[in-house]
């Protein structure tokens, strides 16, 4: 498929990633989550190390990360358990990434809601601005994905950009989010219009005394 992300050859990514540790910090902090587990359920911990794993590659790339299979095989052989199920949890949830992805990782949610409510217009926006599906900029500044829902069909549409979320968008909305990070600008995650959260358009419309005391 066209919005395939690119894997790279796997003798690149061996001599790479092959040998890929924990940073000091971050060794303390696998341990901390492995800690949370009784003895003998510590395969438990695996989609917060998997977390952990990609953010230090990502860390290391300047990137939002992503999972080369020897930092797979990492995580997998540290909690005891077969490479494989470690793979499975990876390609199950797109909180992981299998391919390298760019400094920002733009998820754009295509299920029925936030369809409905123009997600084609923020897609738009985003191969306007020289995103593509399943690619990276040549920049290397954003990766663009078509995800399933992301849970906020209340504010659709909506975008993940790494650890953030922006609803409520349109066309010059998400063209305003792009060129904010593409300048290094700061941005405001969550709606993108006069609302607070998921509550309705414009503030309170019952109970007023008690939403302002």
């Amino acid at each position: 498929m066209s919005d395939t992300a690119h894997i790279p050859n796997e003798a690149e990514t061996r001599t790479r990633w092959g040998n890929f540790a924990w940073t000091q910090a971050n060794a303390a902090i696998a341990d901390g989550i492995i800690a949370r587990y009784p003895p003998g359920r510590q395969q438990s911990a695996v989609m917060p190390l998997l977390d952990l794993a990609q953010r230090q590659v990502g860390a290391e790339t300047t990137t939002q990360g992503w999972l080369p299979v020897p930092v797979i095989e990492f995580v997998a052989t540290l909690l005891g358990m077969p490479y494989m199920r470690a793979y499975e949890v990876v390609t199950f949830y797109t909180m992981y990434n299998i391919a390298p992805v760019g400094r920002y990782h733009v998820q754009v949610c295509g299920t029925t809601p936030c369809l409905l409510r123009g997600s084609d217009d923020v897609l738009a926006a985003c191969k306007n601005k020289g995103l593509s599906k399943g690619k990276t900029t040549p920049d290397g500044m954003f990766t663009l994905t078509e995800v399933e829902c992301l849970g906020a069909c209340a504010n659709a549409p909506m975008v993940q950009i790494n650890d953030d979320n922006y609803e409520d968008l349109d066309y010059d909305k998400t063209i305003a989010v792009l060129d904010a990070l593409l300048h290094d600008l700061p941005t405001k995650p969550g709606p993108q219009i006069d609302r607070q959260t998921s509550c309705p358009e414009g503030g309170p419309t019952t109970l007023k005394e008690m939403a302002g005391a």
